[in-house]
């Protein structure tokens, strides 16, 4: 990373007190800035376009990562307003940083953006090739739509606003709330608690046959202020780790780390989501050096690490 490109930029990063956010926060502070500005949701509401004029003021590069997110429950019990705070979200904030002169927006999508049925691993040309899966439709099109307004506003007001496509995220300060929280921080409170209480069994959603990729949360900021300093196109990039695990593994591999030692249950009636999830990750090492460092098992390690710790 080059410190001199930063030196004298004014970052605003939305969503920064977030799980991404914090990690890329911290990562960002190291580089230096002339100064980092990062919204709260007491202050300012983004989907408001009179906040979104107020936070972009005296900005030059925006960092776009709020997001009213969850995992399938959470999706499936909210899909209006998932789509509306992230459609409104988006749509506000390019068009009052286009209209205050930023000179970059970098727009954090969702893999829930690709179609249900995708070829694996996924590349970027596929974006566009079917709907995304049910359950996570309306907020993987709302945030897909950060790129056509990108690629709009690129091609209009030449705005150098470009769009990345992170895979599952993981790592500590993940969002653990069970109403809320994706599979792998749901699954290691699920077994954590389950040792603590002596539970003879841990049920798990779906059939365990589904895979996902996963990317180490540090690794994924480390991405994102890559692409913000040397990334200046229209077409989206992926953002991950081409690493592959089935749910039933990632359960198995949870319950030996916190060494749960009972019986793992797949309850078929809940839903599976997208079949498989894996990326082609060509386009960010070729765009901007970008490659995963953390390994999975030492990933998963430092997360249950920090969740144990964050109970004390």
């Amino acid at each position: 990373m080059n410190n001199s490109f930063w030196s004298d930029k004014r970052v605003l990063v939305t969503g920064g007190n977030g799980f991404l956010g914090t990690h890329l926060v911290k990562q960002l502070k190291a580089l230096s800035p002339k100064s980092i500005f990062i919204p709260t949701s007491k202050e300012f509401d983004l989907r408001s376009q009179a906040d979104c004029q107020k936070v972009v003021e005296n900005i030059d590069l925006v960092i776009h990562l709020a997001a009213n997110v969850g995992g399938i429950g959470y999706n499936q019990e909210n899909p209006g307003s998932l789509f509306y705070d992230n459609l409104l979200m988006g749509v506000h904030l390019m068009e009052e940083a286009r209209k205050a002169g930023v000179q970059k927006f970098l727009s954090v999508g969702t893999i829930c953006a690709y179609p249900k049925f995708t070829p694996v691993p996924f590349k970027e040309d596929e974006l566009w090739n079917g709907y995304p899966e049910e359950t996570n439709a309306p907020y993987g099109l709302a945030k897909k739509m950060l790129l056509v307004q990108g690629q709009a506003y690129r091609q209009q007001y030449d705005f150098n606003a470009i769009y990345l496509l992170p895979v599952n995220l993981y790592g500590p300060g993940d969002n653990f709330d069970p109403g809320s929280s994706h599979v792998i921080p749901a699954l290691i409170k699920k077994f954590v608690e389950a040792k603590q209480s002596g539970a003879k069994e841990v049920v798990v959603w779906g059939s365990g046959k589904p895979t996902r990729e996963f990317l180490y949360v540090e690794d994924a900021a480390r991405g994102i202020l890559l692409a913000a300093e040397k990334y200046n196109k229209s077409d989206p990039v992926n953002l991950g780790s081409s690493f592959e695990i089935s749910i039933a593994e990632l359960a198995k591999t949870i319950s030996e780390v916190v060494g749960f030692d009972g019986k793992i249950v797949f309850d078929a009636a809940k839903p599976d989501g997208q079949p498989r999830r894996k990326l082609d990750v060509s386009r960010a090492r070729e765009e901007f050096g970008f490659v995963s460092e953390v390994g999975f098992e030492e990933g998963l390690k430092k997360a249950i690490k920090w969740y144990k710790t964050s109970l004390t």
